[in-house]
């Protein structure tokens, strides 16, 4: 038995992980599609055979729920993201703070598309409060999703991205946490959808995901995790 998990795509490292101890443990596997949760969400909308959602924001997985589309029983919070400011290891740009990029020297800063990506929501809400984001719209390049939106800076064809701590953990690279009051939390929930071919496996795969063998991996990739404070 193989599930179908649509994950956002801060999960690319993490999930893999833990998809892999609970097909030692159990014998099914999981395919992952990771992507923006916005899309994610509209796909199963759209009635992709989904097993298990995982979105980088609550909202994505109340609103299907608004729309009877997920068991809402199901509903469970797995983590709390954070945005960093990444950097290549080679680059020379002193980026210290957030204003900091609003330096002349730095030339193209990429943030995940706000459009559709819970991300890129919470990189807009983090350049507003720091009272930056109109003097940086000339700057801004748009990824898809917040790994595209990495990739960007690790290519070089950006100076700085604004990333998912749990992309940046595993990039070598030069990174710094935002304060993260200068965005709304970064809720991430995850729900079973009415279409899943594996309603109960799915919800096996989710308590793994929040039991002693998933947290751990979680805390791993920089998640602070639910009823618990960031260590960071």
């Amino acid at each position: 038995m193989t599930l179908t998990v649509s994950a956002a795509a801060d999960l690319n490292y993490v999930f893999p992980e833990i998809g892999k101890l609970w097909a030692q443990e159990t014998g099914h596997t999981v395919m992952f599609n990771l992507g923006s949760t916005g899309q994610l969400a509209q796909q199963i909308e759209r009635g992709a055979p989904v097993d298990l959602f995982a979105a980088a924001n609550k909202k994505f997985v109340e609103d299907l729920d608004a729309k009877g589309l997920v068991l809402s029983e199901t509903k469970a919070l797995y983590g709390v993201g954070r945005l960093t400011l990444w950097q290549r290891e080679d680059s020379v740009l002193a980026i210290n703070d957030i204003k900091d990029l609003t330096k002349p020297e730095v030339k193209r800063v990429a943030i995940a598309n706000p459009d559709h990506a819970p991300y890129g929501v919470a990189a807009r809400e983090a350049l507003q409060s720091a009272g930056i984001w109109d003097e940086l719209q000339p700057k801004l390049i748009l990824g898809e999703n917040i790994k595209q939106t990495q990739q960007y800076a690790e290519t070089g064809n950006v100076d700085v991205a604004i990333a998912a701590l749990s992309i940046s953990v595993e990039k070598p690279g030069k990174w710094m946490l935002l304060p993260a009051e200068l965005h709304n939390p970064l809720e991430q929930m995850l729900a079973v959808p009415k279409s899943a071919s594996h309603p109960e496996e799915a919800q096996q795969f989710a308590a793994f995901i929040n039991g002693e063998k998933g947290r751990p991996l979680m805390q791993k990739y920089g998640f602070v995790l639910p009823g618990e404070e960031s260590v960071l």
